[in-house]
This record gives C-alpha cells, sequence and structure tokens, in this order.
C-alpha cells in the first residue's frame, strides 16, 4: 500500500516537473505554435475540400503549406522595402507639422487662448513622435531578427502542415484528457469551434477585408504613404467598434484641406464602402455562429495586446472565450447566458 501511494506521488511529480520543464523549452516558440494552430483551424474547410480530391493527407497538407507560405512570403518579399520606406517618411513628415498652427485653423473656435493651443500641439506632437517611433522600431526589428523570424515561421509551418494532417487523431487524443461527459464534451467541442469560427472568421478575417478595401481606395486616389496606411487599416479592422474608420476619416480630412477634392471623394465612398461591406460579407463567410458582445472583444483585444503583443488582437478574445464557454458548461442552464449570443 505504501509503495503504491509512493509509485503514486513519484509519478506525479516527475509529470509535473517535465510539464514544467517542457513549458519553458517551448515558452520561445509558443506563440508560433499557436500561429500555426490557429491557421489550420482558418483552412480546414480548404483542406477538406481538396482532400476530396486528391484523397491523399501528405500532398493535401504540403500542397496547402506551399500555397500559404508563399500567399505570406511573396507580398513580405517585395513590400518590405517599401514598408521600410514609408515608415521613415511618416516619421519625417510627422516632425515637420506644426500641431498648434493646425488645430487654430480648422477648429478656431475651440483653440481661442494662445497657452491651451500650444499644450495641445505638445501633447499631440509627443504622441504622434511615438507612435511614429514605435512604427520605424517595428520595421528595423523586423529586419535585425530576420534569423529569429525565419525559424519562428518554420516552427508555424511545420504546426500547420501536421496540425492539418492529422488533425482527427490530435482531437481524439485531446478528448482522451476531458473529465467531462460525452454529453458535455460533446457541446463543449460544439462551442469551442462555434466561437473560434465566429471570432477568426467573423472578426479578423472580415476586418482584414474591410481595412484591405479602404487601402485600394488609396492606391488609386494616390494616397501618400498609402501602404503603412493600408496595413493600419486592415490592423484597426480586427478591432470592434474602433475598425479602419480610424484611419480614413483623417485620410479624408486630410485631402480636404489640402484641396484635392476628387480624392476626398474617392476615399470617402472606398471608407463607407468598407464599412458597409461588413453587413454583406458577413453572412456569407459566418452563417449560424456564436458571438461574443464587441465590448468583450474590445477588452480582451486589449488585454491581450498588452499580454502577446500584436498576437494578442486574436488570443485575447479567444481566451474570454473559452472562459465563458466553461462557464456556460458549469452553469448547466438550457439558455445561453447574457455574455454569449447564440445566433
Amino acid at each position: 500500500m505504501e509503495e503504491s501511494y509512493f509509485e503514486k506521488i513519484a509519478t506525479t511529480a516527475i509529470l509535473v516537473i517535465l510539464i514544467v520543464l517542457t513549458f519553458f523549452l517551448l515558452k520561445p516558440i509558443l506563440l508560433a505554435i499557436i500561429v500555426g494552430l490557429l491557421l489550420a483551424f482558418i483552412f480546414t474547410p480548404v483542406y477538406d475540400w481538396f482532400y476530396k480530391k486528391i484523397k491523399s493527407k501528405n500532398l493535401t497538407s504540403g500542397l496547402l503549406c506551399l500555397a500559404v507560405i508563399l500567399l505570406i512570403v511573396l507580398p513580405l518579399w517585395f513590400l518590405t522595402p517599401v514598408l521600410v520606406d514609408q515608415s521613415f517618411k511618416i516619421y519625417l513628415a510627422s516632425q515637420q507639422i506644426d500641431f498648434t498652427a493646425l488645430f487654430e485653423d480648422i477648429f478656431p473656435f475651440l483653440f481661442t487662448s494662445e497657452q491651451f493651443s500650444a499644450e495641445i500641439g505638445v501633447i499631440l506632437s509627443s504622441f504622434i513622435t511615438k507612435i511614429t517611433n514605435s512604427l520605424v522600431n517595428s520595421v528595423s526589428q523586423l529586419i535585425l531578427n530576420f534569423p529569429i523570424i525565419f525559424f519562428q515561421c518554420l516552427v508555424v509551418f511545420f504546426t500547420f502542415f501536421f496540425v492539418l494532417k492529422d488533425k482527427e487523431k490530435l482531437v481524439s487524443y485531446i478528448k482522451s484528457f476531458s473529465p467531462f461527459s460525452k454529453e458535455v464534451e460533446k457541446k463543449l467541442f460544439e462551442s469551442s469551434r462555434g466561437i473560434t469560427t465566429s471570432l477568426l472568421y467573423g472578426q479578423v478575417i472580415i476586418g482584414i477585408i474591410q481595412g484591405i478595401i479602404v487601402g485600394i481606395g488609396f492606391f488609386i486616389f494616390g494616397v501618400p504613404n498609402a501602404l503603412v496606411l493600408t496595413l493600419f487599416a486592415a490592423l484597426l479592422g480586427i478591432i470592434p467598434i474602433i475598425g479602419p474608420t480610424i484611419i480614413w476619416i483623417p485620410v479624408v480630412i486630410y485631402l480636404f484641406i489640402a484641396g484635392d477634392f476628387v480624392s476626398t471623394i474617392g476615399v470617402l465612398v472606398f471608407g463607407l464602402l468598407s464599412s458597409f461591406s461588413d453587413k454583406l460579407i458577413r453572412p456569407i463567410i459566418v452563417s449560424k455562429r456564436t458571438n461574443l458582445p464587441s465590448s468583450l472583444i474590445l477588452i480582451g483585444i486589449i488585454g491581450g495586446l498588452f499580454l502577446f503583443g500584436i498576437l494578442g488582437i486574436i488570443l485575447g478574445p479567444l481566451i474570454i472565450a473559452y472562459l465563458l464557454i466553461i462557464l456556460e458548461i458549469y452553469r448547466k442552464k438550457k439558455t445561453p447566458g447574457i455574455l454569449i449570443e447564440e445566433k
């Protein structure tokens, strides 16, 4: 009896030690593994369609992995020099703007006091300088840390390949650790799949599409530094409530002040088209789904950004979503809670 008890204690201790060591071993590439898992989830419908035609898991996964690599690497290869150039141009331009005079011209009724105008100008100048410094530093780090980024990308695509190929085995293996009954387990996986689909397709993919629509308007009408602005519009398009509006409205104001009325109207049209595209695209990409309220998604994104960096835009809302799913299962109620909306 004592020998059996000691054996259990020793086994548990060794297991805990190995789990802790594995965590620290994988910590530098943990986010890369998560990105690979998310990519596999996003492209699973595409994989399933091709697998029906090809009938080979290895070949289907390999071809899809190669296609995604080309889809990501080729634009980066050609656009990175342009991104670097435009980042420096934005930084230099921001240093030459007289914010005090600019706001006195646009809002003369608000900036009647010279002292108040000067203070606001200093605050805005400092804020814009910090943002542009961060942009330039981010682009510089992208180039300087190329070897690290390369190995992270290897992990992403290895994870992507093997999860696509063996996703059924992986799901079965995860289910084998589940402490829940079969009924609860089924509900848990269905809810997780539904809310992950809603967030990745309904929030991330549609947000990026909205940013790209705005970016097309920037390129057509010759807006300066259109690539950087498009990148920001796509990233902000993921964030609910804010969206790409925070990018294209200042651009419209800038073009109007510059007297370029054709470009002003053109960018305004593309901006409005981007805003209304959500109503058209969302029902096509995501039909029946489980939704999180926009306020919770926004909180998750902000918290995720502080904890995980740029990837937190996706991970933050997913973590909150999975917590709420567990809470709903714990409640054991037939009706959904106030924090999760089923449609």
